[in-house]
């Protein structure tokens, strides 16, 4: 089980920070000085930074500032070559997040891309990179059509897919004798969720699934349609919630007493820590999930844990340690290459290629480049050391015990 005691650095881990901070401070000039007569590396990171997941975007950046910091040792330069964000506000729109692309491939110059936040976005986004022949990392989109029938050969991702938020879910919660449903956002993010959620129900039963828009407010006709459907079923009942927004419908289940009345429990997978204030509603409640900082037992985390804390005085959110990855990701093939940053070597080194993150370890599957990665089962306790319900570690599902679709067509 995870520790519920609120973390705090160890001694051990702030005196290798303070280390790693003195050796960036005496490198200050070097990266400047080893780069002389060798380009910069440009990098553009394209993240919703306005609009309804502004709170994604900005953990996206900070952990993909940090996992450079990380994956350089604080120099902010490979091979010789100093390495140069550039950030661009999609403002949650497909037809920005595009432009913002395009301008930063044909503008900017920048050698490979990061982004976006939504899924819509990213889908809009996928052409771009392929007509520049630019790499685009995705990160966090989650539709599994990114690496999926939009996909293309210039298309990375760190992020997790529909597909493995869903069968880690699958995992979790389809038994023999459960009943299963969904909630979901009529988007390209919950109607991706809520496909591969059903195709990986082996064991239970599963009854109605419910698409509601993701500007809903009201979710009271949408519980009633799910009661209707699951009301009279024997066995163990679940509604699996797939919602991205400040407007979940966590506080409309908890009003109508579903789990009271009905025996109608409610699952989900993980979230950002102020959306999960609203877990402490449902002690005992299962799902599974991407990350959360007190789970995974390994140095990176450890280094992102007791670095966030020291600069932010919290603990690093679930986009933080994706925007890690994606920056561990970028600088590790860098690594193998020396610095070059043609196209075709970084994809011909990325495919394939096994990188340490936040999470452990992760590897870009050679035919569609998602990157496969283990998931968290999880069960919520309540603690008043925290002000959301804590995701206690049920077990680790591994990459290996996840059957994730092949599904691009290329």
């Amino acid at each position: 089980m995870v520790s519920t005691t609120p973390w705090r650095p160890t001694r051990r881990v702030n005196l290798g920070a303070a280390a790693l901070t003195l050796a960036a401070a005496c490198a200050i000039g070097a990266p400047a000085a080893l780069a002389q007569g060798k380009p910069d590396v440009k990098i553009a990171i394209v993240a919703s930074k306005t609009g309804p997941l502004e709170a994604y975007a900005k953990q996206t950046i900070v952990g993909f500032q940090m996992g450079l910091e990380y994956a350089t040792g604080g120099t902010m330069a490979v091979a010789g070559r100093r390495l140069v964000v550039i950030e661009k506000d999609d403002q949650g729109k497909p037809d920005v997040g595009k432009a913002q692309l395009a301008a930063a491939y044909a503008d900017d110059k920048v050698d490979i891309a990061v982004g976006p936040t939504a899924s819509p976005v990213a889908l809009a986004m996928l052409p771009v990179a392929e007509e520049y022949k630019k790499i685009l990392l995705v990160e966090p989109a989650v539709a599994d059509s990114i690496t999926g029938d939009k996909w293309n050969r210039y298309i990375f991702r760190t992020g997790r897919n529909s597909s493995q938020d869903a069968i880690s879910n699958a995992v979790a919660l389809d038994k023999p004798g459960h009943v299963l449903a969904t909630l979901a956002q009529d988007n390209a993010f919950g109607r991706d969720g809520v496909k591969a959620f059903k195709a990986a129900v082996k064991k239970g039963k599963f009854v109605h699934e419910e698409f509601v828009s993701p500007a809903t407010t009201d979710f009271t006709a949408a519980f009633q349609r799910l009661i209707d459907k699951m009301k009279d079923q024997p066995g163990r009942k679940f509604v699996w919630v797939i919602w991205a927004g400040g407007n979940s419908p966590f506080d409309k289940f908890a009003e109508l007493e579903l789990q009271r009345r009905y025996g109608i429990e409610m699952a989900t997978g993980g979230n950002i820590l102020p959306a999960m204030v609203s877990y402490k509603k449902y002690p005992g409640m299962e799902g599974a999930l991407y990350y959360y900082f007190g789970i995974p037992k390994n140095p990176v985390n450890e280094w992102l844990v007791a670095n966030h804390y020291t600069k932010f005085k919290s603990p690093p959110d679930f986009f933080t340690a994706g925007g890690m990855s994606a920056a561990i990701a970028i600088v590790e093939a860098l690594k193998k290459t020396g610095g070059d940053t043609n196209t075709n070597r970084l994809i011909s080194t990325m495919a394939g290629m096994s990188f340490e993150t936040p999470k452990g370890r992760m590897t870009f599957r050679k035919e569609d480049h998602q990157a496969m990665q283990d998931m968290y089962h999880f069960r919520i306790k309540v603690d008043p050391a925290f002000a959301w319900g804590v995701p206690e570690l049920v077990r680790e599902i591994k990459a290996s015990e996840m059957d994730v679709p092949i599904q691009n067509k290329r």
